[in-house]
């Protein structure tokens, strides 16, 4: 049990320094003093958390465990200190977010970049992935996906509608053709990510279709097959979110306008058993921001 914090904030400042001694000079402390609170921490919870050579330390796994844990309960105890002191609450502390890597890229790092900017106290570690990650398992405070989770125990909150649409570059539609209707795209090169050889389409008139489609290149990446696409080997089914920049560029254009998926929207997931810090909350807002923002903006198209 940690009945001192100060042997935390010790061993979170021993990690960011490199070593006890510089710990110590940062801290005001004597080195014997550093080496005290880390020997009494490890004591206390019997695991090695720092493996230590006399040129630099490497932390253990049981050390990267605890070190992930110690950021955020830090973060929080001080965002609490702050409350109480000052009356309001300063984002502060490292916020781990998770994202696919178009969204990511797109919108979610530049979100955090302007986070960081504007709180001298905020730090920010961004993964990007197409895989679900795990929050627990890799102490993430948030991941942002597009589509609704079919995980339980976990709270969601609805960034922005959002839809998935056919795109191709001008010069394949001058190629090989226009479809007219879901149909004619078995006539046509699909480009296939995941295990997605089904296309579910929703019609003008609220007709839904589910079209197989087939194509000679398929990736388990949607940024590869999104990189087919820009390249002019085919059609791709692609979250307007991420394929908007191009369309407005005119890299490439929609395919059967009338059409498009069934809603998929961009969604923020938190644990449901934590309560949100200020770094959290200002995060979900600032992304809700910006994407109302491109969704209102002139001559902008609904996602």
């Amino acid at each position: 049990m940690l009945d001192d914090i100060t042997e935390l904030r010790t061993f979170v400042r021993i990690v960011a320094a490199g070593s006890l001694s510089a710990a110590g000079r940062e801290m005001g402390l004597a080195l014997s003093v550093v080496s005290k609170r880390l020997a009494t921490l490890e004591r206390r919870l019997d695991a090695r958390l720092l493996a230590r050579s006399t040129r630099h330390i490497a932390l253990t796994d049981e050390g990267r465990d605890l070190h992930q844990r110690a950021l955020r309960i830090l973060a929080e105890i001080d965002e609490a200190e702050a409350a109480l002191s000052h009356g309001r609450v300063e984002a502060r502390g490292v916020l781990r977010v998770s994202a696919t890597v178009a969204l990511g890229r797109a919108h979610v790092s530049p979100v955090c970049a302007a986070l960081v900017q504007a709180n001298a106290k905020l730090s920010v570690d961004l993964m990007l992935t197409d895989r679900l990650a795990n929050l627990i398992d890799e102490s993430l405070d948030v991941v942002v996906r597009i589509g609704e989770p079919k995980e339980s125990g976990l709270v969601m909150r609805k960034l922005a509608d959002n839809h998935r649409i056919l795109v191709a570059t001008p010069d394949y539609l001058e190629r090989r053709g226009h479809p007219a209707h879901p149909t004619d795209l078995a006539g046509h090169d699909c480009l296939l990510y995941g295990a997605a050889g089904l296309w579910r389409l929703a019609g003008p008139d609220g007709t839904v279709i589910e079209q197989p489609v087939s194509g000679r290149l398929r990736s388990d990446s949607g940024e590869a097959a999104y990189d087919w696409a820009l390249t002019g080997h085919g059609v791709i089914l692609k979250s307007r979110i991420d394929v908007e920049a191009d369309l407005q560029a005119g890299r490439l254009v929609r395919v059967l306008p009338g059409w498009q998926s069934e809603a998929a929207p961009v969604c923020a997931l938190f644990p449901s058993n934590r309560q949100l810090s200020n770094r959290v909350r200002l995060f979900l807002d600032a992304m809700a921001e910006r994407l109302a923002a491109r969704r209102d903006r002139p001559g902008a198209n609904p996602l």
